[in-house]
């Protein structure tokens, strides 16, 4: 049998090499330099735009990207390709693409005075791309919001514990929003008391569970409601799934409006410690339960290598490896919403340039080693439920990070628990803050507004509320698990336009900047998630399901609905992404046709990229912002900056 250990031992070498060297030339690649003023503080308003310190923003950062997907797509993919494709997939393609992709959307917002990566496609391709690539980017985000209420609502209903210690600890991190920012008091005093206060909400949790509504859960369960309010679905047989997703997406909305610093800096900052002891705690407790230490039982690969191409039994029909897998496996490897964040709300947080590193390309390979922490679980505990997505994988990655952990001397019972609420830390973030951006995609999409419609459409309560609604159906329908495969092909396909952005800003910074770290992965996702929707559409559902008499005479008049909307809905995706990359590829062309002209000594720099420069300062001075002096050395610099 192989040891879970050489999951653990590969990843973490490749990781640090990258870190250390890729990461290393990419921050001089964009020019990474502390003495220019980061829109966090050009813009301070204690609202979107707060600086951060580079601990707490990392905690934020990472706890947004590192939702429920680099579990569930790991998990799911060892069981049906086997645990090596899955492992291969995370190690090689996190550092190169993955990291590079996150780095190079925060490292671009930061350039463009914290926008979204819709707004820098805009400055380049103009209004029509940056537009689709926000209504783009916005039906992924409902996608996000309304998987991600789902797997709380799960977590919370099997493991009631989770629910109270989460409960408790938003509470805190509202507390301690004040201490930080209102009171003005100690942060290392602050992060003492309140993060030893989030882990007590974990003992609580345990001792004193809590549910909404009666169902099966563990003796000592408080349930709030005698039985569930007539406007909640029961959602996976349940009505507590079904009263959670409410309360869930209610929170989202609510959370999304708030100031940063009331809940999300602060609240993401005692999270963190969650995750951070939920991941490196896994990652110690495979070493020493290896060498050191015993565990409950060995930590030896109970699954398969390999199942082969088409797939495992756990799918009744084939799955090709691809390009399958590496939708499966968006998220731990290469995330198009992680684009979002680091250019919706990371850039606006930034406090110094350097800072980009660690919380770009390390934050990432953070996600990679979640990733393989799932691996391990999985290869554990090896169960494949008949239910499979999301049934599939909290049950593998509760129970088997519970068993990992008692080479630490936890408890099992209370390790299961424990990384069930590691597991809800990161889901409850990646969703609010996911409700954020796609108020920020529709207000970037209206932009100023000028009639009655444009300012119903900006205001931020309503475009938020339009949001947790849109979700509330799309999980209440039942189609939801038929929502995970065109959510990765959709992620993927937007971390392909993020590197094109990327790309396109890279040519048009300095007419000698190399474009195959952003290229080459750029080319790479698009061959794999076009061919990937269509696989969905053509045969998962038009050959499988709707050209299927047997499928169709078992099927619901609400599922048949469901799966061609849903293949409507991938056939636009690959239709809008076709179109943004046309003109993308128009762009790219124009720019490095155009002759370079002598710049002084300093380097060759294109006629387009001058004007752009003198553009975006003209622009600074007219919205008010401080841009620097004529003749200054900031303003020298800036020339030679994107």
């Amino acid at each position: 049998m192989v040891a879970v250990i050489w999951i653990v031992a590969l990843v973490l070498v490749t990781f640090s090499v990258m870190y250390v060297g890729y990461g290393r030339y990419l921050s001089r690649f964009v020019d990474l330099d502390d003495e220019q003023e980061t829109p966090a503080h050009r813009h301070q308003d204690g609202q979107e735009y707060v600086p951060a310190r580079k601990s707490v923003l990392f905690g934020h950062h990472f706890s947004s990207i590192a939702g429920g997907a680099p579990i569930v797509g790991p998990i799911t993919a060892a069981l049906i390709w086997g645990w090596v494709p899955a492992l291969v997939w995370i190690a090689i393609g996190n550092p190169l693409m993955g990291a590079v992709h996150d780095f190079t959307s925060l490292s671009s917002s930061l350039r463009h005075e914290g926008k979204s990566i819709g707004y820098i496609i805009g400055e380049y391709v103009g209004e029509q791309g940056k537009d689709m690539l926000l209504w783009f980017a916005f039906l992924l985000i409902i996608l996000v919001v309304a998987v991600f209420a789902l797997v709380v609502g799960v977590v919370f209903t099997a493991y009631p514990q989770a629910a109270t210690a989460s409960v408790l600890y938003i509470a805190l991190a509202a507390v301690f929003g004040v201490w930080l920012y209102q009171l003005g008091l100690s942060f290392a005093v602050g992060t003492v008391i309140f993060v030893a206060g989030v882990f007590g909400t974990v003992w609580l949790g345990i001792q004193y569970p809590f549910a909404l509504v009666p169902g099966d859960y563990p003796a000592g369960t408080f349930v709030l409601l005698e039985s569930a309010p007539g406007f909640v679905p029961s959602i996976l047989e349940s009505a507590n799934i079904g009263a959670w997703v409410v309360v869930t997406l209610v929170y989202g909305g609510a959370a999304s409006v708030l100031p940063v610093w009331v809940l999300l800096q602060p609240r993401d900052y005692l999270s963190s410690f969650l995750l951070y002891t939920g991941v490196g705690g896994g990652l110690l407790a495979v070493v020493l339960g290896t060498f050191v230490t015993s565990t409950s039982q060995p930590l030896e690969i109970a699954i398969p290598a390999w199942y082969g191409f088409l797939g495992s039994d756990l799918v009744p029909f084939a799955m090709p490896l691809f390009p399958l897998l590496f939708l499966t496996i968006a998220c731990g490897t290469i995330s198009g919403f992680h684009s979002l964040v680091s250019s919706g709300t990371t850039a606006k947080q930034l406090n110094k340039e350097s800072d980009a590193r660690l919380i770009g390309y390390g934050g990432m390979l953070a996600e990679g080693l979640l990733a393989a922490v799932a691996l391990c679980t999985v290869a554990l505990i090896a169960a494949t439920p008949a239910e499979g997505g999301i049934a599939l994988a909290l049950p593998n990655f509760a129970d088997g990070g519970g068993i990992i952990l008692t080479a630490l001397g936890v408890p099992q019972t209370i390790g299961t628990v424990f990384m069930a609420l590691v597991l809800v830390s990161f889901l409850l973030t990646s969703m609010d803050t996911g409700v954020r951006l796609g108020r920020y995609m529709v207000e970037e999409i209206v932009g100023t507004p000028e009639t009655t419609v444009e300012r119903y459409m900006a205001d931020k309560y309503l475009n938020s509320s339009v949001i947790v609604v849109v979700a509330f159906f799309l999980v209440a329908s039942g189609s939801w698990e038929d929502l995970w495969p065109l959510f990765g092909g959709a992620n993927q396909l937007l971390a392909a336009l993020a590197l094109l952005t990327a790309t396109i800003w890279l040519a048009n910074w300095h007419g000698s900047k190399q474009l195959l770290s952003t290229g080459v992965p750029m080319a790479v996702m698009v061959v794999i998630t076009v061919f990937g929707l269509l696989w969905l559409v053509f045969y998962q559902n038009v050959y499988v399901s709707l050209l299927s008499a047997e499928w169709r005479a078992g099927a619901t008049a609400l599922e048949i609905v469901s799966v061609a909307l849903q293949s409507v809905l991938a056939l636009v995706l690959v239709g809008l992404a076709a179109v943004l990359l046309r003109i993308g590829y128009g762009e790219l062309r124009s720019t490095t046709d155009v002759p370079a002209v002598a710049d002084g000594g300093e380097g060759d720099r294109s006629e387009r990229e001058a004007r752009r420069a003198t553009t975006h300062i003209d622009r600074d001075r007219a919205d008010g912002s401080r841009s620097p002096e004529p003749g200054s050395d900031r303003a020298d610099d800036a020339e030679d900056r994107p």
